[in-house]
């Protein structure tokens, strides 16, 4: 399905020049309407402030505040202009460890670089047509991590039974970019 998303405001926060120009113009390659950059997540934050966003994509090692730390503030600070806003988040690093830091500091979607312009695309469809509902507790806000349905549940899923299907969805978690073949982790199967 194509979207239009010229009405649709995204702030982006990358601290490396060419990967912003070049993901700027993936962005407008999407057609997306305005673009607002920032190079770290202090700047980020002060420009989601300002222009309330639609959508917020982060790269995570950034200095002096990294996309993680954006995340927590965008979900938690009383000044957030909408701490509901999705938030996907850039990485190298796909390790198990990381992508759960990722999701219990509020991510919505998780991109591991390097990626193509379709698995960009994929997580704004994701997000468009598979949005997640939130969850408040004392520890955490953000997302909720699961979007599956179960059809004949029993009484409530446990997140111990629920692991035991990541492994078997592990092999829907890879796409080709290229010659090489790039994960897709994605929060759906943790």
């Amino acid at each position: 399905m194509t979207y239009s998303f010229q009405t649709t405001k995204v702030l982006l926060v990358e601290d490396n020049a060419p990967m912003l120009e070049l993901l700027k113009g993936i962005l407008q390659s999407f057609g997306i309407g305005t673009i607002i950059t920032a190079l770290d997540g202090e700047e980020g934050f002060v420009k989601f402030c300002q222009h309330n966003p639609d959508l917020v994509i982060t790269d995570w090692m950034m200095t002096p505040c990294d996309g993680i730390a954006l995340s927590h503030k965008i979900r938690n600070e009383k000044k957030s202009p909408n701490q509901y806003v999705p938030i996907i988040l850039m990485t190298g690093f796909s390790e198990k460890k990381r992508v759960f830091n990722a999701r219990d500091a509020g991510i919505t979607e998780f991109l591991v670089k390097p990626f193509n312009t379709r698995d960009l695309y994929r997580r704004l469809h994701q997000i468009i047509e598979r949005p997640r509902q939130f969850v408040r507790c004392e520890e955490f806000f953000g997302p909720d991590r699961r979007r599956k349905t179960a059809k004949n549940l029993d009484g409530l899923m446990r997140r111990k039974e629920d692991s035991k299907d990541t492994d078997e969805t592990k092999d829907k978690t890879t796409t080709e970019t290229g010659n090489n073949d790039a994960p897709l982790t994605d929060i759906d199967f943790l």
